[in-house]
């Protein structure tokens, strides 16, 4: 099986890290098997290490997911080999130490160690025989209503490790110890993520912030710093944005070296720098170690050009202070920090501080963005690179590491690999058969959508038909996700192989885990469960307490999280999807889903596919306890109105056709799994009444079936039932009857979000489009276009 790495940078990278995950066919990969991969650069076998993150009903191994250390060079592209070999040569670049309340991990170059119950991060860190004293890490330091909180480690686990790259994770507590703030509910928690790369003089930092209090919480700011040593002062509240009077700017890396420790310039002891990006890196740098620091604002991001797509890059974002004397030198990179603003960097002759919240009360007075504010059970990670390097590191180096950081070498393998696994749906068309007037217009669907800038924000999307409803009460109605936006884009990535709808999916399911979950509530209905599209994401406080949103079952996705879990081998996703799952079960148990036909359609439907996905996943038979009883819930539905009729008015029942095909598409997936003939016949009946009284006599599906609504519709959904037909019959009809729905979906109206930009709340929104429009017509459009080439219906 081949693997590759696309052309990106212009230098040679060194035993770079790639990761991707790997499907396999049911049956072709064993336990034996696994134990004897290796990834080969020609015929030599390369530093690697695997994990097993899905199994078929047999057994046998579903996706792995890969890491490997390769050398990659500058401006070409390189193709590497899974294969198996069982005399491989072991590689034992990192190793872990478990001792008593501690745990240290090292490789060639770095050590660490952290400690349960510890206001320190690190207990101690060693890069190259420099020591860094405990007292040297500050934070990560949360600040609210004036009171800096105890930063408390309760405990650190090895979640991942092995031969080329291991995690530790570390979960704690800010702590109002004198109980000034009088924190309600089990108070603000945080998990900090620090992963390590075997060679690699750098660590790579999550934090990640929980807001478990009853109401709303507003930081004044979240820091983190290294100081150059334990007992410098370092001025943490605001960032002084206002640089030194010996601070020079400077853009590109034309002239660098002046400003290197290096031959012909011993008269440099202390230099302190920051770098922005756009297109080329903006450095303010003193060789006298004066303050340097640099901000983002909403105002910042509006006033400058950038043509780039977000999720892959925006620039980069850092601070380095070297000091010749002491042997420090430590670079600060936050990641995507643009898209998460605000932020800000600084670094002085005492240390380098990251800001993942700059002082709000100082932004306040530069921005008219609303602050960062977290509602009750809203959680958030940042991410950051502290680079240990060497007093003679040149700064063009710093600056490179910092821009790979934000946009990476990405590995992956050829769309036929995920075809032949059949791990997706039927999605996959080899080359010659292609259309490539569709493949475009699927393109420029799957890029247009809104960028939404923001801590809170990015990855998700308003949608402008909610808000111009007034389902908020005049603020953003944000879609979380609606549809299962990542999922749509994991499939769109695994059939074309383009690099972009990878970070679409990544950034859009980071977001939803932390920011679409609940993550908690006193109340078992909201637990864990996934808020319905809606205002502040959360549906915002009730007089600063609580959250007004609400879950409902057609509103819980899980397959997109599952997809990450399989894309970037993170258990989170997994643990996250479980949760959503068990929300959709205490849900269904409530009184709103216990009479046939009061809810609609895509209430149980939904509530099927989460089920049936978590049974596919888990093979755990909990997922599909109720799924029996899901059924009975449509045949009666089906006998007390004569089909599959909704409620409207008081005295109508009408077909919702788009609501019909999410029962339907919901019903398939379990049928696959469970096939059975009366279902099988009760979906034939159900696309067959859409197909005589659902459609306009110019071959469209109308809206909803009510004079009022009979308007020509246009949603993919109907596609899907068209597909189901064909799939379970054969009969070319069911096919025959989505064309005009498929031709006028993929007539090339969309052109691309465009990059016109405007400050709402607390967001810079970029472009047009809600990303639910992707989300909710990929595999419809995807899967009737598979089916109707292969069947020979798309030929004219």
């Amino acid at each position: 099986m081949k693997i590759h790495v696309d052309k990106l940078y212009k230098d040679d990278r060194y035993s770079e890290l790639l990761g991707l995950g790997i499907p396999f066919k049911k049956g072709s990969l064993s336990d034996r098997d696994f134990e004897c991969l290796c990834i080969k650069d020609d015929n030599r076998n390369l530093p690697a290490q695997f994990k097993i993150t899905s199994r078929w009903e047999d057994d046998s191994i579903r996706f792995i997911y890969a890491r490997f250390l390769a050398d990659l060079p500058g401006n070409k592209k390189k193709d590497f080999k899974l294969d198996n070999d069982n005399k491989k040569e072991s590689f034992q670049g990192i190793k872990v130490k478990r001792d008593g309340n501690s745990i240290s991990m090292q490789n060639d170059v770095l050590s660490f160690t952290v400690q349960n119950n510890s206001d320190r991060l690190f207990s101690g860190l060693c890069y190259l025989g420099q020591k860094y004293d405990a007292g040297q890490f500050e934070g990560p330091i949360l600040t609210v209503m004036g009171k800096h909180l105890a930063t408390v480690f309760d405990e650190f686990k090895v979640v991942e490790t092995g031969s080329i790259y291991g995690v530790i994770e570390g979960s704690g507590r800010f702590a109002d110890s004198t109980d000034a703030l009088s924190l309600s509910g089990e108070g603000l928690k945080f998990t900090v993520r620090i992963a390590m790369t075997a060679g690699k003089s750098y660590l790579d930092i999550s934090v990640r912030l929980f807001n478990c209090t009853e109401g709303d919480i507003r930081p004044d700011s979240w820091i983190f710093a290294v100081k150059s040593s334990a007992d410098a002062e370092l001025s943490f509240e605001k960032t002084e944005n206002v640089s030194g009077d010996n601070v020079i700017e400077t853009i590109g890396t034309k002239d660098l070296e002046e400003y290197d420790f290096s031959e012909g310039h011993e008269d440099l002891k202390v230099r302190t720098v920051t770098g922005r990006s756009n297109f080329k890196t903006q450095f303010k740098i003193s060789k006298t170690g004066e303050n340097v620091a640099n901000t983002i604002t909403a105002e910042k991001l509006l006033s400058e050009a950038n043509e780039q797509f977000a999720e892959v890059l925006y620039g980069t974002f850092f601070a380095d202070l070297t000091d010749k004397e002491k042997g420090f030198g430590v670079c600060a990179t936050v990641y995507q920090a643009f898209q998460n603003f605000p932020k800000a960097v600084k670094a002085d002759k005492n240390g380098v501080t990251v800001y993942l919240i700059p002082d709000q009360k100082e932004i306040a007075a530069l921005s008219k963005a609303d602050p960062v504010l977290f509602t009750s059970g809203m959680a958030r990670e940042q991410r950051f690179l502290l680079h240990f390097h060497e007093c003679d590191e040149p700064l063009y180096e710093l600056d490179n590491r910092s821009l790979i950081y934000q946009m990476p070498d990405v590995a992956y393998v050829d769309p036929e690999v995920f075809a032949e696994a059949k791990v997706f749906p039927d999605i996959f068309l080899p080359r010659e058969k292609q259309i490539d007037d569709v493949e475009i217009e699927l393109i420029d669907k799957a890029d247009t959508h809104t960028r939404c800038y923001g801590m809170l924000n990015f990855g998700d999307g308003p949608d402008p038909g909610y808000t111009d409803q007034g389902r908020g009460g005049g603020d953003l109605v944000w879609t979380n996700n609606e549809y299962d936006y990542p999922h749509a884009m994991f499939m769109m990535y695994a059939r074309t192989g383009i690099r972009r709808f990878l970070d679409y999916a990544r950034v859009a399911a980071m977001h939803w885990m932390d920011v679409d979950v609940c993550h908690y509530s006193q109340d078992p209905l909201l637990m864990g469960g996934q808020w319905e599209h809606t205002r502040k994401h959360t549906g915002g406080s009730v007089n600063g307490k609580g959250n007004a949103g609400v879950m409902v079952c057609s509103h819980e996705w899980v397959e997109g999280l599952l997809d990450y879990y399989h894309f970037t081998g993170d258990e989170r996703a997994y643990d996250t999807a479980l949760g959503i799952g068990d929300n959709v079960l205490r849900l269904l148990d409530t009184p709103m889903y216990q009479v046939a036909g009061e809810s609609s359609a895509r209430e149980t439907g939904w509530a099927l596919r989460t089920l049936t996905a978590l049974y596919i996943e888990t093979h755990d038979k909990k997922w599909i306890s109720k799924c029996d009883w899901i059924l009975s819930q449509f045949r009666s539905w089906k006998e007390r109105y004569g089909g599959w009729l909704s409620p409207y008015t008081d005295n109508t029942t009408i077909r919702v056709g788009f609501m019909i095909s999410v029962a339907l598409g919901s019903l398939m997936r379990y049928y696959r799994v469970f096939p059975d003939k009366e279902l099988k016949a009760m979906m034939v009946e159900a696309v067959d009444d859409l197909l005589e009284n659902a459609r306009t006599p110019q071959g469209l599906f109308y809206y909803k079936e009510l004079p009022s609504l009979r308007r020509n519709g246009k949603n993919t959904l109907l596609l899907e039932a068209c597909c189901i037909g064909y799939e379970l019959t054969g009969d070319p009809s069911y096919l025959e009857a989505g064309i005009k729905t498929f031709k006028k979906a993929t007539r090339g109206d969309d052109s691309g979000a465009g990059f016109a930009k405007k400050l709402t709340e607390d967001t810079v929104i970029v472009g047009k489009g809600a990303p639910k429009g992707f989300a909710q017509s990929f595999y419809p459009i995807t899967s009737f276009y598979t089916m109707a080439v292969n069947a020979n219906k798309l030929l004219d």
